[in-house]
């Protein structure tokens, strides 16, 4: 049942995310999000569910850390590239002591998903990979028995749908008149 109640406290935030504009709001609330999705696999005993939370924490730990250290840009760095690598090879490496069948990496190839996609610095590409990430975590939640896990993933991954379909549109709005009556001058 706890497992169950963190589940949902954890998916609500996850949610959150997907609805936020700016990447360091995605990052904080993905990070609350995932103490409870820890919580959750501590009492499904999903060891690599949890393995992976471990990493995804100390990820988004550093990016914080990192935006507030350094100038927050919108460009990638070789600092960056090297983060990437480097968590990249801690998720293989705590991957080797919890794995437990095919359907386990499930919640790996989720956790690389979403780390790609919190890396590009771009929101766009942070909403969109939450449609892939959705459906792995949809297929480990199933094979761990976390039912509300599933149940809440889908509305998430429906969520996330709505979250990219709405920044492709924003993108795409025409301009306003002031804007259009400004540039219009320029030429």
């Amino acid at each position: 049942i706890l497992s169950q109640i963190f589940t949902v406290i954890m998916y609500t935030l996850i949610a959150l995310s997907y609805l936020a504009k700016d990447r360091k709001k995605i990052v904080a609330i993905s990070t609350a999000s995932i103490v409870f999705n820890a919580l959750a696999y501590i009492f499904l005993s999903a060891w690599t569910g949890l393995a992976m939370c471990v990493i995804a924490f100390l990820r988004n730990l550093y990016s914080i850390w990192s935006e507030s250290k350094h100038k927050a840009s919108e460009k990638i760095t070789k600092r960056d590239i090297a983060v990437l690598i480097i968590t990249y090879l801690a998720i293989i490496a705590v991957t080797i002591p919890t794995y437990n069948g095919f359907w386990s990496l499930m919640s790996v190839f989720g956790t690389m998903a979403y780390t790609y996609s919190i890396w590009h610095k771009n929101p766009i590409v942070y909403k969109f990979f939450g449609i892939p990430v959705g459906l792995l975590w949809i297929t480990y939640n199933y094979y761990v028995g976390s039912f509300f896990g599933v149940i809440l993933e889908v509305a998430l991954l429906v969520t996330s749908i709505y979250g990219f379909v709405s920044a492709l549109r924003q993108g795409k709005k025409p301009r306003t008149k002031k804007a259009t009556a400004k540039t219009s001058r320029r030429s």
